[in-house]
């Protein structure tokens, strides 16, 4: 495919593999088909959530170099949806198969490893915690006394979802938090933040974007709610749509970018930043005039950028699993959801529920069922209240 040339359409139009078929790879299959781009992903899962709106699947690791070349083999261009690909394995296969992937192999690598990440996001100027490199006990109760007590301790890789961050209160904490790690750990300095916040940037052939800055809501280190527009001023709005450009710039290659930030005294920070669509971002789906799915696809394949203007004020809230132990997926009081003016659930079609598993997620748009004067506030509360009778037990 001439990544240059203007977009035409025939049948079929092109194919993009993904590696990754999770909810990521079923709502970019989603927002592809109308474009008419047919989507292709592996995935380890038989029958992945994806599966049932994309072309095919191919079924293997997401690491493993022989599964990444047959997708390249029946795909025009490669992207990934989840941060386990294998940078390397990637850029073998690309160049092999001449099969563009994007974002570059090369931000993968740096984005997985947190360390790698900061110090390349330090040395470019870009806000964020003090941070040490934690190899053991003791550089983890060094970093505490450098940095302050308490610190925020994170795995460099393989964490998300909350997983692989880990508080330490203090220096009596360091060798259980070092077991709980399980590897090599970077400690950051805590950051008592005012609010967390997400802007989803775009990378395209000649043009970058942002999406409208949305407040982030976590419990448990887990995203449990996004709203838009974040509830902060205007002048930190616009403070955190610059870091996210000042981060865009040090990236490589095409796609929606994640970037998670603190606001803190007045301040933006960075916290992490993912090289795909993010949760942060679902709400853009009923909320923006482009959903960052069919940005990823328009700016991974080089096609012109859709317009990232939000059309009312929007809230998205996480359906995740209220189970004990894993158990067979089976969603109750469904027809809540959708009765409720304005709301739209979305299912990801995993077949087993498993504790606080992300399952789904709602939305809520402002101005429905008469609603004209309800603000950000009046949906939050009415998408909690839709998303806690929602059950699995």
């Amino acid at each position: 495919m001439d990544e240059d040339a203007d977009p035409t359409l025939g049948s079929p139009g092109p194919t993009l593999g993904v590696v990754g078929g999770g909810q990521l790879g079923r709502m970019l299959g989603e927002a592809a088909g109308p474009l008419g781009v047919e989507v292709v992903v592996s995935d380890p899962t038989p029958d992945c959530p994806a599966s049932p709106v994309v072309r095919d699947q191919v079924v293997g690791d997401f690491d493993d170099e022989a599964t990444i070349r047959e997708l390249a083999e029946r795909v025009d261009l490669l992207t990934y949806e989840i941060e386990l690909a294998d940078p390397d394995a990637l850029k073998r296969v690309a160049d092999e198969t001449d099969t563009p992937v994007h974002p570059d192999p090369d931000t993968l690598r740096t984005i997985q490893d947190k360390l790698v990440q900061n110090r390349a996001f330090a040395e470019a100027g870009i806000p964020l915690p003090e941070f040490r490199r934690v190899d053991d006990a003791d550089d983890l109760r060094a970093a505490g006394e450098e940095l302050g007590w308490p610190v925020m301790l994170k795995a460099r890789s393989g964490g998300y979802d909350g997983r692989g961050n880990f508080p330490v209160e203090g220096p009596g904490a360091a060798e259980a938090a070092i077991d709980d790690i399980g590897g090599p750990a970077l400690a950051e300095a805590f950051v008592e933040f005012d609010r967390e916040l997400a802007v989803i940037g775009v990378r395209g052939a000649d043009e970058r974007r942002t999406f409208p800055v949305t407040e982030t809501v976590h419990r448990e280190e887990i995203l449990r709610e996004s709203v838009s527009p974040a509830r902060t001023d205007e002048a930190t709005r616009a403070r955190a749509r610059e870091v996210a450009r000042d981060v865009l710039a040090e990236m490589d290659g095409r796609g929606v970018y994640g970037i998670e930030l603190f606001e803190h005294r007045g301040e933006i920070l960075v916290n992490e930043v993912a090289p795909r669509p993010h949760n942060s971002g679902h709400w853009t789906i009923e909320g923006c005039l482009t959903s960052q799915f069919e940005q990823h696809v328009r700016a991974v394949l080089g096609w012109p950028l859709g317009a990232t203007d939000r059309r009312s004020p929007t809230v998205s809230a996480n359906v995740l699993g209220d189970v004990d132990e894993p158990e067979p997926a089976t969603l109750r009081n469904v027809g809540r959801a959708l009765a409720e003016p304005g709301l739209s659930l979305h299912w990801y079609g995993k077949r087993e529920v498993r504790p606080l598993r992300k399952m789904g997620h709602l939305t809520t748009v402002a101005g429905a069922g008469g609603r004209t004067e309800e603000g950000v506030d009046e949906l939050l509360e009415r998408t909690r209240a839709v998303r806690d009778v929602l059950t699995f037990r």
